[in-house]
């Protein structure tokens, strides 16, 4: 039941010592608005990881000839490890738990693709046909290479958003063609990868990049997804595959330049776990600043009672029951807890949110926010620490003697 009486009081004390209110009420307000901040901070720099992942899958296996460093089974060293498309089909259809798999090879950046009277220099990538689910593209326009493009060895080309402003301005360039070194494109679609800066790119089918421009069979690197497979499991798919190659090509299992192989699995899971590690660090340090804070509060309704005592042993002797003493004590201490703390969690928030909005872009650092449930569960701490603040100060108030409390001076 609502007393407003009690209330009434609480405010009257609050008012009589407002720069020990104040002061006791900062630092909980100041613990709070650490915690928030450290935590929205946290927050960042896990969202500016992840945006380093955005521009490729993060459950994603390369593969990349290199240049092999030791002899091996009469076999010289100093051998160029190139990849082919036979590569390809062994591990597509014999490495167990593929999602999507592609291959690629940058013909280069070539300066003269022409649209018209327009003229660009952009980087030609061919690849396969899950490309642009390896990459993270978004197509806007049009589609992407298909399985048909490859067999047939179409002249189709999917283009970035740069490279259609560049070339057709305005013109929608679905179904135009254009002049890469001499020979006609069609254009079948535009993508977006939000993952990276460098969109000036064209993508091609490898089949018609190697019978165009004398690629032979050769790819420069296999890249495959590994859908929901474990870090365990994804590990042996790229050693499955890593062992297939240094068989076929002779390659010292012991010799790491010969072939280069990124398991972007376990890079991801391991940048992951550090900033979880971090985001709990600075929890941590918040919840303790909070704590500290707490304690002032504390020692502050302790001396309050103190204050107090004969106040307390006049309302014991007339009939107040411990209940009520208790209450008084502690409803003063979540009062200024869950008040200062509320400042504190709203002036958290808001330097987060302008740190958010004004902060120039960072690829390490992005979007600092604040979880509304840690937000909800800080607001439900406070006032609990509160209680407990005051629980143990309202209890030795409880024990107050009439007698010796109108003895005290």
């Amino acid at each position: 039941m609502f007393d407003l009486d009690k209330w009434q009081e609480i405010f009257s004390t609050i008012q009589k010592n407002k720069l020990r209110t104040f002061l006791t009420g900062f630092s909980v307000a100041w613990g709070i608005f650490i915690l928030i901040v450290l935590l929205g901070s946290g927050q960042g720099l896990k969202n500016g990881a992840e945006k380093q992942f955005l521009s490729d899958a993060s459950n994603a296996i390369w593969i990349e000839g290199g240049v092999t460093s030791n002899p091996y089974q009469g076999m010289q060293a100093g051998r160029r490890i190139m990849l082919k498309n036979e590569d390809f089909e062994y591990i597509k259809n014999n490495i167990p738990g593929i999602e999507y798999i592609t291959v690629s090879r940058d013909v280069q950046k070539i300066k003269s693709i022409n649209y018209k009277n327009e003229k660009g220099s952009f980087l030609v990538r061919a690849c396969g046909k899950d490309h642009d689910k390896l990459e993270k593209c978004n197509i806007i326009a049009g589609r992407f290479i298909n399985e048909l493009d490859i067999t047939e060895n179409r002249k189709v080309a999917v283009i970035g958003k740069p490279v259609k402003e560049a070339l057709f301005k305005d013109e929608d360039p679905i179904g135009k063609y254009i002049d890469i070194t001499g020979v006609p494109f069609k254009v079948i679609g535009v993508l977006v990868d939000e993952g990276r800066q460098d969109n000036d790119r064209i993508y091609i089918p490898i089949s018609t990049m190697q019978k165009t421009y004398n690629g032979k069979d050769f790819v420069s690197v296999i890249w495959f997804s590994t859908g929901k497979a474990s870090l365990v499991q994804s590990k042996r798919m790229l050693e499955d595959s890593r062992t297939y190659l240094q068989t076929k090509y002779k390659i010292d299992p012991a010799d790491e330049r010969a072939l280069f192989a990124f398991d972007n699995n376990e890079n991801y899971k391991n940048i992951m776990d550090l900033l979880n590690g971090i985001k709990f660090f600075v929890g941590i340090i918040g919840i303790g600043t909070i704590i500290a804070g707490i304690v002032g509060v504390s020692n502050i309704m302790m001396i309050v009672v103190k204050e107090r005592t004969k106040e307390i042993g006049v309302r014991k002797a007339i009939g107040a029951t411990p209940f009520s003493i208790v209450s008084l004590v502690i409803q003063e201490s979540v009062l200024i807890t869950g008040f200062a703390g509320y400042i504190g969690l709203v002036l958290g928030v808001i330097v987060t949110e302008l740190a958010k909005k004004f902060m120039p872009p960072s690829d390490f650092f992005r979007n600092p926010e604040v979880d509304l449930n840690i937000a909800i569960g800080a607001t439900l701490f406070l006032i609990f620490a509160g209680a407990v603040a005051g629980f143990v100060p309202a209890l030795k108030a409880a024990r107050i003697k009439p007698i010796e409390a109108l003895r005290d001076e």
